[in-house]
């Protein structure tokens, strides 16, 4: 059983409800965005044209739990540590398992997420920031019929230099947000540092190091609370799905 499979099966097991962040090295995590089958389409126009907030990597047949082309076997019912569901536009809380919220007509979305290239970062040189955060910016993304709303972005922290290097690296990484689309003043794009959605709240900057931000696939679940539509299931923020996909081979040569 590889690593990946092995994650998996604790979280199906109820031992690992915590975060994605950092673990798991070498394969591509994911978000997930579940949707009535009625909702899929314009979802799908959605990430189309957010591409780099939403980049598409599989989608569910309807009633159909399994990502076949991404984690044959896995059940993205349960295998996950964490999920956030949202109704009418307002956010219910988190679950352990959404199985018993399961539809038969239900699409699952799994969309590429930045925490798959940490380690070819820190292959490169550039140290961990000691956190992940996720923000909201008050850039707004491309509407698609009901889904609408700000681009979220993750923030990690590195010296100037760093950050040069995590730009051009991850620029290869098309599939998992690409490059930053940020570096530099938080304020700039509309970002109150002591506000996080994922992370613990900020003063400032700490000196000598620049923030560093990526496009989130958090950013559907705001446009989930702008949309209103009547269900939506996601992965909770920093608690992803963990592919089998080698983050590696899914990149720009």
């Amino acid at each position: 059983m590889t690593p990946a499979q092995e994650a998996r099966m604790a979280m199906r097991r109820g031992e690992w409800r915590g975060p994605t962040v950092y673990r798991v090295p070498g394969y591509v995590q994911t978000n997930l965005v579940v949707l009535a089958k009625q909702e899929a389409y314009d979802f799908l126009v959605y990430c189309q044209r957010n591409a780099r907030a939403c980049p598409v990597i599989e989608v569910t047949d309807p009633g159909d739990p399994e990502p076949r082309h991404s984690a044959k076997g896995a059940d993205l019912r349960s295998d996950l540590p964490l999920y956030s569901v949202y109704r009418n536009g307002s956010k219910e809380g988190d679950v352990e398992d959404i199985r018993s919220l399961w539809q038969p007509d239900h699409v699952c979305f799994l969309l590429g997420s930045s925490l798959s290239f940490d380690e070819a970062l820190v292959r490169a040189g550039v140290a961990r920031s000691e956190q992940v955060w996720a923000y909201d910016t008050d850039i707004q993304t491309v509407p698609s019929g009901r889904f609408h709303g700000p681009l979220v972005v993750t923030m990690r922290l590195m010296k100037p230099g760093q950050a040069v290097t995590a730009t051009q690296l991850t620029s290869r990484y098309v599939y998992t947000h690409g490059a930053p689309i940020h570096f530099g003043s938080p304020e700039a794009i509309g970002i109150d540092l002591g506000k996080p959605i994922f992370g613990d709240p900020l003063q400032e900057i700490p000196s000598g190091m620049v923030p560093v931000f990526w496009a989130c696939g958090v950013t559907p679940q705001r446009a989930a609370l702008k949309s209103g539509v009547p269900l939506l299931i996601s992965h909770a923020p920093g608690h992803g799905f963990i592919t089998d996909i080698s983050s590696d081979r899914f990149c720009i040569p």
